[in-house]
């Protein structure tokens, strides 16, 4: 093996782990002040529920061998409890077992993202049991059909996105953002719209502080969700760094702009979104483009997502933080983009049609973006209703408007000379 190799997917795996802390610290600060210990500890507990679930069986139905060959989900029991990698693999460059838990953290934070759509309103013990459903039968097929594949001697058959489709996704854009943007939109549609939206006053972000330094800290582990993705340090992984550092300049730069010519201001809260917009579109195109692909991309998604967040005034749907509009537009984009933008000149070794390549790539990548995009929407919408009609998904109106972290959490996150220091056990 590898040390070099190993020293950088151990530390690239903890730049992803970092990445969960620092969206709920994103999340956190767009929040209003009686709702952030909810987002948080949304964000914490689904992480940490699909983490327990990907040891058990959501490594195995991602990366085991595709189940009759299809490339639609992998052996659920081939590496059930994750014994099976203890194991030394004396063939490979990194251990597999190191591969898995740099993986786990992709489907943690993955799942994590899509609680944004649910802010202040959600049933904490509801979205557990949605976060843990939705990754078994969401996230692990789909990470299965785009990060699977195939081994060179044909004994191991991968997902049928990045073997039998060809499509191009380097670090997570149509497993991870898009993916997590389009449940976002199926369970907000199921869950409602909070109280009041879109005026009500206990929704609008209390602390614009913690928006930047959790954009700030998720630019950071970001690094290592793309970078890391080459699986070693070599090159790929050094252009794959340097065009996600320049791709997220330029979304912050675009969105800022937009809004400077639109609302006569360029808000902090822009700006984080601009760079967090431009690092999704960059995560599948990040080995695939130039830098100046990757300036490009970014300020596109900048400037778009900057746009799009006003679907939902448009549209009557409460995405409360905007999943919708940054991770599945910003997704779609960059997924797309690819196939304009794509060189041979990077490593994924490919031309899109700016570069001569045609539109066989684009069409590619257009038929991936449609497969996840209807299989995800449709598979959340099931299991959210099927959640609603059981157990529920919303709190009552009246801890909704007094705040979701007294009434779930019995805290507060801010406490005042009004508030009593007792404050009971949580409503149920």
């Amino acid at each position: 093996m590898d040390s070099g190799n190993v020293a950088w997917i151990l530390a690239s795996a903890a730049l992803v782990c970092l990445m969960i802390p620092a969206l709920a610290l994103f999340y956190g600060g767009m929040v209003g002040s009686r709702r952030i210990l909810n987002m948080m500890m949304m964000c914490f507990g689904g992480a940490s529920l699909v983490a327990v679930l990907w040891a058990l069986f959501g490594y195995s139905m991602a990366f085991g061998n595709s189940v009759g060959g299809l490339g639609l989900v992998g052996n659920v029991a081939e590496y059930a409890g994750l014994g099976q990698l203890l194991a030394e693999d004396p063939t490979a460059s990194i251990p597999p077992i190191l591969f898995a838990a740099f993986q786990l953290f992709f489907a943690c934070v993955t799942t994590a993202l899509v609680a944004g759509a649910a802010a202040g309103r959600m049933k904490f013990g509801a979205w557990m049991i949605f976060a843990g459903v939705w990754a078994t039968l969401v996230y692990f097929p789909i990470a299965h059909w785009v990060f699977a594949f195939s081994s060179e001697d044909g004994s191991v058959v991968g997902g049928w996105i990045a073997n039998n489709l060809g499509a191009i996704d380097y670090a997570g854009g149509l497993a991870v953002h898009m993916n997590a943007g389009i449940a976002a939109l199926a369970l907000s549609l199921v869950l409602g719209r909070s109280h009041g939206w879109p005026k009500v006053d206990h929704a609008k972000p209390h602390s614009r502080p913690l928006v930047l330094v959790g954009a700030g800290l998720l630019w950071v582990g970001w690094f290592g969700f793309n970078a890391g993705s080459a699986l070693s340090a070599g090159q790929s992984a050094s252009v794959v760094f340097l065009n996600t550092a320049i791709a997220a300049s330029a979304g912050l730069l675009a969105w800022a702009l937009v809004e400077r010519v639109r609302n006569g201001a360029a808000t902090s809260m822009g700006a984080a979104s601009g760079l967090i917009s431009a690092l999704v579109a960059i995560t599948p195109a990040c080995g695939a483009v130039s830098p100046m692909g990757a300036l490009a991309i970014g300020a596109i998604a900048g400037a778009v997502c900057s746009l799009a967040i006003e679907l939902k005034f448009r549209l009557g749907f409460d995405d409360s933080l905007d999943v919708v509009g940054v991770h599945l537009i910003g997704g779609i984009l960059g997924t797309l983009l690819i196939g304009f933008f794509a060189t041979e000149d990077a490593p994924n070794g490919v031309s899109g049609l700016f570069y001569g390549g045609g539109f066989e790539l684009l069409g590619i990548q257009a038929l991936a973006t449609i497969a996840v995009l209807v299989y995800s929407f449709v598979v959340t919408w099931v299991i959210a209703q099927a959640i609603q009609r059981t157990v529920g998904l919303r709190i009552e109106q009246e801890d909704e408007l007094r705040g979701i972290d007294i009434a779930t959490h019995s805290e507060f996150a801010y406490l005042t000379d009004e508030d009593p220091v007792d404050l009971g056990a949580p409503r149920k």
